[in-house]
Parts: structure tokens; C-alpha cells; sequence
């Protein structure tokens, strides 16, 4: 028997962690009838390893076959392209291609083939240098060989993630930032979990603490089958004008523990080259390296040469969740009502819906407070693609109030959506990623004093810029 949620203010689920997986496993158990808390130790969403991602749609072509990441990416590509319009988000129908650059690259090209059919990506298929040079005739010549994949896109990093919690807010999920689980104890029923803003009553626990959820599983359960290893991704970011020397993402030949270094347009319009992969002790220094971004510049250049007459607009660095194992770790301890969801490493974007299909397939017969939701209620989306229509473009609902970051083309209006939201953000870099406000080619020299005026009172710190 489910206990009522209102009673001692009782949830059927709570998930831990607001990253992209945890943003989808909260769409996925709402929609589902579950009465679901969203449990945050920053003080906005995606704060942690899903801030910083290549934001591309990928099929699983290269997945271990049979493993638990190619099946929950193939899950998750499939749902996505399937709710996409209905949530209002962006795809840009790049494309990509593996190529070779060496003999040994070249030599192994077969097998990956073999292996993107094995994983029913079956439109990959071979090209021969010269078809690789007349689509992309920006490309150095010095590379040998490659194939196309030709459903692999480019999507929005962060619009993506807060369309999945904004559709279970908007259904009925709670979510609670700046809110760290400390300890928690299972009753034989029911979990009640400690936290720095009060005890939290649930049924079930959802454990998607990314780079932390080693140490959740320690304080919940006492032990983990995993130990994350973070590892770093650092890219370098070009001015916008870069972007027309590339149509298709180029991938690079894969290794046993990194995609390698991708040459990628943003769904924002610039052109990215990155990530690195360098294994740390700290779970939270995302800082980049001169020497390391300058090898990333020159190795772009390599591949891309017409690289070397644009200008740098900005560099970031992420971490991801790696663990000792390849691949995912997704474990249930059905006695006590406790999943963890595990190493969800670069592909978690493309992989996030997936996931939360596979976590509520575990769960098939757990009774929740409310039924299945078969017409939910879909927020409005973020709309940061520069490919798609954009805010200051509408001509049928004037009043966009001015443009406030030129860079970016952001206006006041979406500026003070973002802010009145059902969940606002609490600081400047949670505005950015609902606006991309200060991301631009000025990174905010311009646009930082009337952003201070606009969200006076609204973000902790706030914009350090005096009204003038």
C-alpha cells in the first residue's frame, strides 16, 4: 500500500541529482503517476558534470554491442526524436563522420562499421577520401579515409535537460535546490533522507549524483560497487563566422577510454573543437590549461585549417563521472528501494531518456500516488538556437523589450521569463545557460551593467556592477 503524499509530506521517488539523467528520470517517474522530489546540492540545475557537454544527439554507433550504454542510447535517441516538438526543442540534422588521419585509423574503420551495424545503426556506411572532400572541402587533405554517419545530430545542451524537469514540474514533481543529502535510513518501507534543509520522506531513492554518486551510495547504503574517477574535457569555442567551414560533425577514430577530440558546430551558431580527456583526483576543478588549449587550437587547425584566421570567443571545461568500469553502472537494491544510476560518462545527454525507460522497467508494478499521465501539460521551451526562430525575431508578439546581450541576441523579455520561471535561476551562470546572456563573443563586457539593473535582488552573488 502507497502511503498518501500528503501524509508527513511523503514522496513515492526521490532523485538525487539534477543533471541531465536526473532531469529525465524526474519527466519519466511524473509522467509515470509517481509522486517525485528532485533532490539538488547546487543552487541551480546542471551545475554539475551536464554543464559542459558537446550537445551532440549520438546513435551509439561505437558502443560496446550488447552493453548497457548502447541500449539506453539507442532508447534515449529514439524518445528523443520522438518528444522533441512536442517540447519545443532544437535539432540541427548535421550529420558526421569518422575519419582517418593515419594507416593504423584507416585499418580500423572496417571493424567500426561492423560495429555501428551490430548496434542497428545500419546507415553507416564508407567513404572514400575524395567523397569526404567535396562535402567538406574545408578539411585537410591529409586525411585517408572515413564513413558517414548520417543521424548523428546536434542538439541543445541545456535547453534539453530543463524542458525534462520543467515537464515534471508542470505535472507535479518538487524540486529542491541547494539541498544536499547528508545521511538517510530505510525503514523496511519507506526512506527517510537527511539533508541541510530538513528530512525528506520517500518510497523510493533515484541515485544520479554524477561525480558524486559514489559518495551518495556510501552515505545511503554504506558501500558502492563503483568509485568515480573524474576525467576532463577541455574545448576551445570559435567566433561564430567558423561555423561555415563546417557542415557534419567530424569524429575522430575512437580509442578504449575516450571519443577523442571532435570538431563540432554549436546548436548557438559557433564552432567547437574538444574534448580532451585527462583523469583528476577533484570532483569539482573544471579550470582550463593554456598549453592544453593551445594543443586543441593547433590540433583543430590540423584537421581543419581555415580554423587559424578566426578568433577564439571563449574555452570551458567539463568533467565527467568516469568510473573503473566501461560501462554504465546501473544497479537496483530492490529491498531497499534504491537505484543507482552510475558512470554515465559523455554520451549521458543522448543517453538520459534511455536511462529513465530503463529505471522505471526495474520498477514495473511499484504502485505510485496518481496514475499515468497521457496528456501532460508541455512548458514553453527555452529558445537559444541560433538555427530556429529566435525572440528577436518574432515579429507577431512585439515587445521584446530591446536586445540586452548584442553577442547572443538575447532579449529583456527572455531575460525576465528566465527569471520569473517556474524554477529561476539562483545565479549568473544558471541564467546563462536559460539565456546564453554574457556567453557571447564580449563575454558580458557590454552587456553586464544592464544585466545587473535587470536582476537586482534576483541572483546570489549578484552581478558585481554598479547602477549607472
Amino acid at each position: 500500500m502507497t502511503t498518501s503524499p500528503s501524509e508527513h509530506g511523503a514522496y513515492d521517488v526521490a532523485i538525487i541529482g539534477a543533471g541531465v539523467v536526473g532531469c529525465a528520470m524526474a519527466r519519466r517517474f511524473t509522467l509515470d503517476g509517481a509522486r517525485v522530489v528532485v533532490i539538488e546540492k547546487a543552487r541551480d540545475v546542471l551545475d554539475g558534470a551536464s554543464k559542459a557537454n558537446s550537445a551532440i544527439l549520438h546513435t551509439g554507433f561505437d558502443a560496446a554491442p550488447g552493453s548497457l550504454e548502447q541500449m539506453c542510447i539507442a532508447k534515449g535517441y529514439a524518445e528523443y526524436l520522438e518528444i522533441r516538438e512536442s517540447l519545443g526543442l532544437p535539432l540541427l540534422q548535421s550529420g558526421a563522420m569518422v575519419l582517418a588521419w593515419d594507416a593504423d585509423q584507416l585499418a580500423r574503420l572496417d571493424g567500426l562499421i561492423d560495429k555501428a551495424h551490430t548496434n542497428g545503426v545500419d546507415d553507416v556506411a564508407m567513404l572514400t577520401r575524395d567523397q569526404i572532400l567535396t562535402r567538406e572541402p574545408s578539411l585537410s587533405p591529409t586525411l585517408m579515409g572515413g564513413f558517414d554517419i548520417p543521424r548523428e545530430f546536434l542538439i541543445d545542451p541545456w535547453a534539453t535537460a530543463h524542458a525534462y524537469v520543467l515537464q515534471a514540474l508542470a505535472n507535479g514533481a518538487d524540486l529542491r535546490r541547494d539541498c544536499e543529502v547528508l545521511a538517510g535510513r530505510f525503514d523496511g518501507d519507506r526512506w527517510l533522507i537527511e539533508t541541510n534543509r530538513g528530512a525528506i520522506n520517500a518510497r523510493m531513492v533515484i541515485n544520479c549524483a554524477g561525480l558524486y554518486g559514489d559518495i551518495i551510495d556510501h552515505r545511503l547504503l554504506g558501500a558502492s560497487t563503483f568509485t568515480i574517477k573524474p576525467r576532463k574535457g577541455q574545448f576551445v569555442v570559435f567566433d561564430k563566422p567558423a561555423s561555415n567551414l563546417l557542415t557534419a560533425v567530424i569524429l575522430p577514430v575512437p580509442t578504449a577510454t575516450t571519443k577523442g577530440v571532435v570538431i563540432f558546430r554549436t546548436i548557438f551558431g559557433n564552432l567547437a573543437v574538444g574534448p580532451t580527456a585527462e583523469q583528476q583526483l577533484s570532483r569539482e576543478d573544471a579550470s582550463t590549461e593554456a598549453q592544453t588549449l593551445q594543443e586543441l587550437r593547433a590540433k583543430g587547425i590540423e584537421m581543419l585549417p581555415g580554423l587559424a584566421d578566426f578568433e577564439v570567443t571563449t574555452t570551458y571545461a567539463g568533467l565527467r563521472p568516469a568510473t573503473e568500469h566501461q560501462d554504465y553502472q546501473i544497479t537496483q537494491d530492490r529491498a531497499r528501494h534504491y537505484v543507482t544510476v552510475g558512470g554515465i560518462r559523455s554520451t549521458g545527454l543522448s543517453a538520459a531518456l534511455g536511462i529513465a525507460a530503463h529505471v522505471a522497467n526495474l520498477n514495473t508494478g511499484v504502485g505510485f500516488c496518481g496514475s499515468a499521465i497521457s496528456t501532460p501539460i508541455c512548458p514553453a521551451p527555452d529558445r537559444l538556437s541560433d538555427y530556429h526562430p529566435r525572440d528577436w525575431q518574432d515579429t507577431e508578439n512585439s515587445g521584446h523589450g530591446g536586445i540586452i546581450c548584442h553577442c547572443e541576441l538575447v532579449t529583456r523579455r527572455e531575460i525576465e521569463a528566465a527569471l520569473n520561471s517556474p524554477m529561476p535561476p539562483a545565479t549568473l551562470q544558471g541564467l546563462k545557460r536559460r539565456t546564453r546572456v554574457c556567453m557571447g563573443r564580449c563575454q558580458g563586457f557590454y552587456c553586464t551593467g544592464p544585466l545587473a539593473r535587470i536582476t537586482q535582488g534576483r541572483l546570489d552573488p549578484p552581478i558585481g556592477v554598479a547602477d549607472g
